[in-house]
């Protein structure tokens, strides 16, 4: 069978792997660049390209698992260059909610900073740590001072790691001073849109 190749950010990595394994699809190869470019997102398109350029002559068929992810159209001018799609939202947290869903939250109020599992497992790293909130607290208002809420979408977890979880991102919303909203999708809107791209079997 003819090689598939999905160029993922790696923060979408662990939900990625759940649904390629759940629909069996072993004709798939991922590679993740890393998460917390979403801080930098002028790295992003250029090493998209790279990886795309290396994978012509190894797989039959190209996939991008991103939004535009901060990169102001870049990422869509490499995509078009090479005849390769990409996830249908500007944001990954469309992925995970739903398109209509996220758009519904991001109406009910515009100042709301999202969590996904990842971010959460992570969010000293790459939240406080790397936007360097953790030297300089003062930054935390000049980063976040236009947000209202936190909302938390919640992927996946036994009962026990969801426990863990949310009290996680109680204390992400404390730390930003913010409230805490949660909501739980599931892997089913995230299958849904790699569906999109045919990733997985309509």
């Amino acid at each position: 069978m003819e090689r598939t190749l999905v160029i993922a950010c790696g923060a979408i990595a662990h939900e990625l792997v759940a649904v390629i394994k759940a629909n069996q699809l072993k004709h798939i190869d991922i590679q993740c660049l890393p998460a917390e470019w979403h801080n930098t997102p002028e790295k992003i398109a250029p090493a998209v390209e790279e990886k795309i350029t290396l994978a012509q002559s190894t797989h039959a068929k190209i996939l991008v698992a991103y939004g535009d992810c901060g990169t102001g159209g870049l990422l869509d001018n490499v995509l078009r260059k090479y005849d390769v799609e990409r996830l249908p939202s500007d944001h990954c947290y469309g992925f995970f909610a739903g398109n209509e869903v996220f758009d519904a939250m991001a109406e009910e109020e515009l100042g709301t900073f999202y969590l996904t599992d990842y971010l959460v497992d992570n969010f000293q790293r790459l939240i406080l740590d790397g936007l360097g909130i953790t030297k300089h607290p003062e930054l935390r208002d000049q980063y976040f001072s236009h947000y209202k809420r936190v909302m938390y979408l919640v992927q996946a977890g036994k009962s026990e790691e969801l426990s863990r979880r949310k009290l996680a991102a109680q204390e992400a919303a404390d730390a930003l001073g913010l409230t805490l909203a949660i909501h739980e999708t599931g892997l089913g809107p995230f299958e849904q849109s790699l569906r999109g791209i045919q990733i997985t079997a309509a």
